[in-house]
């Protein structure tokens, strides 16, 4: 039984929390820029942090079902629990639908607007294990469906879509795609192999020259987001030490350690965040 709870915690990454990091700090963002213009909820914090997580298993778990077979073929992936064996294909699927009940359970906490925008956005997640195997830039619908979690993080506390919204997104999506590239050059040579698309074999050579520049564009968003809204001189602080972050995760690429070039996103994450956070104190 212990073994069976451990291999459904595995199959929804609960003990790999980076990718729920991974999203909640992006949806945090643009949870916490609503707050330029209306007052916080804690309901609604509650809401996106939960949220986060019960989506990102999901993720986790259709994807694990659409590739159980790659997976096999694949280093990494191969000690999965549905390329093991330790879940069956019947066990995974009841297990994705609680876990999709239990999301639309705290969707129908929220507004009208946000269920809206949370179903829309519902379906490129079912469809984004699937576009590896037809688009040759699956890193793309990931970035725009995993970037939504601003918008709808946004939607929780106000209705009215302002343009920094719409640059913190774009920014988003960038980010997104530039750290799941060096996340997929781990993968390349097994991807290349079993004819699994990614960016990192679509750009080849140019991969983290390209990822680079996506990831400069995050932060010339972010940047774009401090001007346009006068943020203060706290602002300014964070950025430099997102700039530092930069420098030291090009540092780690050099050694071709990819993963580990990958993780420090999550830093990225909450000093972006944090940039915000303090900055929405000081305007109070």
């Amino acid at each position: 039984m212990i073994d069976k709870i451990r291999s459904f915690i595995e199959l929804a990454r609960l003990d790999k929390p980076i990718g729920i990091y991974l999203l909640l700090w992006p949806s945090l963002l643009g949870y916490v820029l609503a707050g330029i213009n209306s007052e916080l909820k804690l309901k609604n914090f509650l809401i996106v942090v939960i949220g986060s997580i019960i989506v990102r298993s999901c993720g986790c778990v259709i994807n694990d079902i659409s590739d159980y077979k790659i997976d096999k073929l694949v280093k990494r992936t191969l000690n999965r629990p549905l390329a093991l064996g330790s879940i069956s294909l019947i066990e995974a699927w009841i297990f994705f639908l609680l876990l999709a009940i239990s999301s639309l359970v705290l969707l129908f906490q929220t507004n009208p607007l946000t269920i809206k925008i949370a179903i829309f956005f519902a379906f490129l997640i079912m469809l984004y294990p699937l576009t590896k195997r037809f688009f040759v830039a699956p890193q793309f619908i990931l970035g725009i469906t995993f970037g939504s979690g601003s918008i709808i993080a946004y939607s929780l506390e106000s209705n009215i879509f302002s343009m920094s919204l719409a640059i913190l997104y774009s920014g988003i999506i960038a980010w997104i795609i530039s750290f799941d590239t060096y996340y997929a050059l781990e993968d390349k040579d097994d991807d290349e192999r079993i004819g699994v698309n990614s960016t990192a074999i679509l750009w080849g050579n140019n991969s983290i020259t390209y990822s680079k520049i996506l990831h400069i564009f995050f932060y010339v968003c972010l940047l774009t987001i401090g001007i346009i809204n006068s943020f203060s001189y706290l602002f300014y602080i964070f950025f430099f030490l997102l700039i530092y972050l930069f420098i030291h995760q090009a540092k780690i690429i050099k050694k071709k350690k990819y993963i580990e070039a990958f993780k420090i996103n999550n830093w990225i994450g909450i000093v972006a965040l944090l940039s915000f956070v303090f900055e929405i104190i000081y305007l109070s």
